[in-house]
């Protein structure tokens, strides 16, 4: 009797009580542990339904290859070709086991892969159908109830009107005034401890400057730049032409990063936000746009704005860098959410008819500077949008308006000149009359530690700040080597390490000292 496993005569026999079967006590034990059924029949199988068989003494029989020594190694080569047999197949099965691996692991990539696009895809159709939503008005049909009429203009019936034909706007709510506060109460106590930076350029460094380069940045048969800004920590540049395009530039390499083309008339203003990965530009074709940076270094057109009826003239960024304001020739100023690019509010003083021609934030973004085409210089409040303040006695439209960095001063521009302002006393303390009657000032500008003071109209003219009482002495005086005559816009450097002009040619000017600005390069 053999073991129905093995095929061997047994040790241990035992039989089931089931099949009937002879088994190896130990070897059906083990399976019933594994399977819990019967190896041959199939059948469920305990431990019970083993029965132990008794016997006598059993001695195997030596088989006959074990009989002799040219038996026993025939029978070991025999034992070592099975194993190697065995070895080869389990190889086969593991080089079979990798590529189904390897296959499978290039499916997951493809597929990620696959994923990865599609999401980019959905990104990139989202932001084109909110883009659409924004740029194509809603075609009016001809069709009963689409349409209604409001003061001779067509409006969409799911847009809030009101009684006046405006737009109904969600106002500033309650959370943002409390961002606000939250950054004017951070930046105020800063300005308390604020000192001096030592990399500052002394006085006698700002007297030696002189012009270093003239980049040509917009096109020779519309010439002139109306706006600069800069991004101090990236050192880089964005202006607004007359050719109606904004270029990005790179002042250390020399290079143009991006030429933001869009709008259909020229660009007043342009200004940074988010880190220079957003670019906010207004225009005299009466829209505002937002532009992103992207991967390739270009800034592509996230947002266009189209709540002004007149030439936008001011673009000014909040020091949250979540919000932005506005002002327009249609005598009202907007307050927009810079993420969604929605207009929160959209201020009117009904006591004044006179469009706005500047603006800015002061620097703790609780105020808000604004400049008229009737020479008025008008402060508000920007929590509950109140005109708090009113400064007159300028002649002309008032051109720039600049908040010191120590939170007092106000300089405004104008036809006449130069004007500084005591925002602690609300009152003119110093006028600076650089030019004749038949040239404006055209840009007035603090650097960013509120050191220094310079003006643009037919020359560049930094004067040194002092207090109320002090005299604010001349440093330096520019020719304007553009030859029109217009210096349109000035901004002073990091640190006031340069001052860039724009003048009403095609070049954007670096003036500085040599020896640093070869350095650099």
């Amino acid at each position: 009797m053999n073991c129905s496993i093995s095929g061997e005569v047994p040790e241990d026999p035992v039989v089931s009580k089931k099949s009937g079967l002879l088994f190896e006590k130990r070897l059906i034990e083990r399976h019933i542990s594994d399977y819990g059924k019967c190896p041959i029949t199939g059948e469920p199988l305990t431990a019970d339904d083993i029965i132990p068989v008794k016997t006598g003494k059993i001695v195997k029989p030596r088989p006959v290859q074990a009989a002799s020594i040219p038996g026993m190694l025939g029978m070991f080569q025999i034992e070592w070709d099975g194993l190697m047999l065995s070895n080869f197949a389990l190889e086969q099965q593991l080089h079979t086991a990798r590529q189904e691996l390897s296959h499978a692991l290039y499916q997951h990539d493809a597929a990620c892969r696959v994923i990865a696009r599609l999401k980019k895809e959905r990104d990139e159709a989202r932001g084109l159908l909110a883009q659409a939503e924004r740029q194509i008005p809603m075609a009016a049909t001809t069709a009963v109830g689409t349409t209604a009429v409001s003061n001779g203009k067509r409006v969409a019936e799911d847009e809030d009107v009101g009684p006046d034909g405006k737009k109904i706007r969600p106002g500033i709510s309650h959370s943002v005034i409390e961002t606000l506060t939250e950054c004017n109460a951070g930046l105020s106590q800063q300005r308390k401890k604020r000192q001096i930076p030592a990399t500052l350029a002394p006085v006698d460094a700002v007297a030696r400057y002189t012009q270093l380069n003239s980049f040509p940045l917009h096109k020779t048969n519309k010439p002139g730049i109306l706006s600069l800004d800069i991004h101090y920590a990236k050192d880089i540049i964005a202006t607004g032409g007359v050719d109606s395009n904004a270029v990005v530039f790179d002042r250390p390499s020399g290079q143009i990063i991006s030429t933001l083309s869009g709008h259909s008339k020229r660009v007043t203003s342009v200004k940074f936000a988010a880190e220079g990965e957003l670019v906010v530009s207004g225009s005299a074709d009466k829209t505002v746009r937002v532009w992103q940076s992207s991967e390739n270094g270009n800034y592509d057109c996230r947002h266009v704005l189209k709540d002004h009826t007149a030439e936008v003239q001011a673009v000014t960024v909040h020091a949250t860098n979540n919000y932005f304001v506005t002002a327009s020739l249609d005598s009202t100023w907007c307050f927009y959410d810079l993420a969604s690019g929605l207009c929160l509010t959209q201020v009117a003083d009904a006591s004044e008819s006179e469009g706005y021609t500047s603006a800015a934030f002061h620097p703790d973004g609780l105020i808000l500077g604004t400049g008229t085409s009737g020479s008025l210089v008008k402060i508000w409040d920007v929590k509950s949008q109140a005109n708090v303040a009113k400064f007159d006695g300028h002649v002309g439209s008032v051109t720039a308006i600049s908040f010191s960095e120590n939170g007092y001063f106000l300089a405004t521009a104008a036809h006449d000149g130069v004007k500084l302002w005591d925002l602690r006393k609300l009152k003119n303390f110093k006028t600076f009359a650089p030019y004749d009657d038949n040239t404006p000032t055209q840009s007035v500008e603090f650097d960013h530690s509120g050191s220094y003071l310079a003006l643009g109209g037919s020359d560049i003219r930094v004067y040194q700040v002092a207090s109320v009482k002090a005299e604010w002495n001349s440093i330096k005086t520019f020719p304007d080597l553009s030859g029109t005559g217009k210096a349109t816009c000035l901004k002073f450097g990091p640190d006031a390490a340069y001052i860039a002009v724009g003048s009403m040619d095609r070049n954007l000017r670096i003036f500085g000292l040599p020896g640093e600005d070869q350095m650099e390069d």
